[in-house]
């Protein structure tokens, strides 16, 4: 089933990067249709950039099965959720003197590309809920993933009183209703990592309080292990870095270093990038270069789209659900 957009992209997209977006899209259904799941790893600042309306979606329609993403994605779907209208766009960011930067500084506003995100609003709102979340989990003897706290506070209303967007755009609402595993390799490159890490320096909680990622590795090979069977498990990369690169090394991981047999390959590969093509590079690597490292085979499906991710991840998306 095809609605508009598809039927553009069908219609007018033949060539080059273009054609890749169509390639991967059709191959992106295929593989479903197949019976496979799928990996979406996001990079960058797709939370900011409110990748959530369509991804959101996406999670909803079963399109999406598991996701890696940058702890700042993790958290920035949910700032978005509770201080939208208090974010600040700047469209002439490129133009910003160092002292126009500064001033921003001043006034509680952290800028991602054309988009400030309100620090009193957005990081505060959360760390005080978070905080009684990470307190009570260390009085009980608990400890959990960095996105099972968040899971826990949109599922029983912490932030409720603070949103701000319709739930139905945020991604993360979508992935606590779906209860769908999330990966978040390096959380502590976070804002609530940092600041769980400032807490645990003032001695008011236990690092053990939140699990690492080696704890995030051990669940994912556990979790691929039970669901790559049959057509296997894809990987939808979005920009690249470590959301990327931490989980497509699960695959080598269970066959190389603990010697399991018969392990699949990841079966479906496409990664939007804007780096450019190196071997030097993991986000620039083309991706021949992953059958060297036993991620890929030479018959896995494989797509490059150089592109902007906020162009085309809703393009593909789009296709997907069949818009």
């Amino acid at each position: 089933m095809s609605g508009p957009i598809s039927n553009f992209l069908k219609k007018y997209y033949l060539h080059f990067n273009a054609a890749a977006v169509v390639d991967a899209s059709k191959g992106y259904n295929d593989h479903l249709e197949g019976g496979g799941k799928m990996m979406v790893t996001l990079a960058g600042a797709m939370s900011t950039g409110e990748l959530g309306k369509i991804l959101a979606e996406m999670i909803r329609q079963d399109k999406v099965h598991i996701i890696s993403c940058t702890g700042a994605n993790l958290e920035e779907d949910v700032m978005n959720l509770v201080a939208h209208d208090h974010y600040k766009r700047i469209p002439n960011y490129r133009e910003l003197t160092a002292a126009e930067e500064r001033a921003l500084l001043d006034q509680g506003l952290n800028r991602v590309t054309d988009t400030c995100i309100p620090e009193e609003e957005a990081f505060r709102r959360i760390e005080s809920k978070i905080f009684k979340r990470w307190q009570d989990a260390e009085k009980k003897g608990a400890s959990y993933f960095p996105h099972e706290y968040l899971y826990q506070m949109l599922r029983e209303g912490d932030l409720k009183e603070f949103y701000q967007i319709d739930p139905d755009d945020s991604w993360m609402v979508a992935a606590a209703e779906k209860n769908i595993p999330i990966v978040v390799p390096g959380w502590e490159d976070s804002t609530l990592g940092n600041i769980f890490a400032a807490h645990c320096i003032k001695g008011e909680l236990k690092t053990h309080t939140v699990k690492s990622g080696i704890d995030y590795m051990t669940y994912l090979a556990d979790w691929y292990l039970k669901n790559s069977s049959g057509k296997g498990v894809g990987f939808f990369q979005i920009g690249g870095g470590i959301a990327g690169d931490f989980p497509i090394c699960v695959v080598p991981m269970l066959y190389q270093d603990l010697k399991y047999e018969d392990i699949p390959f990841w079966s479906y590969f496409c990664q939007i990038s804007d780096s450019t093509t190196s071997y030097g590079s993991y986000s620039g690597a083309v991706p021949n270069e992953k059958i060297t490292w036993g991620k890929l085979d030479e018959d896995t499906p494989k797509f490059i789209i150089e592109s902007d991710a906020t162009i085309v991840a809703p393009l593909v998306f789009a296709y997907v659900l069949g818009w």
